[in-house]
């Protein structure tokens, strides 16, 4: 009978003492940047410069903790010399922000307009975009989907 008595106050008292922990912190938001592609056709004789500076400003990414571009070399198709892919990756914190300066100017790379005009140097054409994803297209048609049923929910 003790032992039933005992028991049964501690499945009552469990609740109880699971009420008086503070309930656990949701995770913080980590705010992203998205996915890009960069689309290159390069100034003639101007590819091992510009392959030469995307190695440098991979230091400069590795120097803060970022991931590094995913380089693609035109083999066939549309006229195109050099395709990268920067991977979705957490925004950068100020002290690695810093941390990447500090390894631009130690690497003696131009900021600003005069990164621009440098750049602009090597190449004839440039073509930038953002995406979402990776994706499945499973992945898609289901958010697609919870999209309609909320918005049918509001009507």
């Amino acid at each position: 009978m003790l032992l039933r008595l005992s028991a049964a106050l501690l499945a009552l008292s469990v609740p109880a003492l699971a009420q008086d922990k503070p309930a656990p912190a949701e995770p913080a938001k980590v705010e992203m940047v998205p996915p890009s592609f960069e689309m290159f056709r390069l100034a003639p004789g101007k590819t091992e410069d510009f392959i030469r500076s995307l190695a440098d400003w991979d230091e400069v990414s590795r120097a803060g903790g970022q991931p590094l571009y995913q380089m693609f070399l035109h083999e066939g198709g549309e006229d195109w010399d050099v395709l990268l892919y920067k991977p979705a990756r957490p925004k950068p914190t100020p002290a690695q922000e810093a941390a990447m300066a500090a390894k631009a100017k130690q690497l003696g790379l131009a900021s600003g307009a005069l990164y621009y005009v440098e750049i602009r140097e090597q190449m004839a054409e440039h073509i930038h975009f953002d995406a979402k994803g990776p994706m499945s297209p499973a992945s898609w048609i289901a958010e697609i989907d919870r999209l309609r049923a909320e918005k049918k929910a509001r009507k």
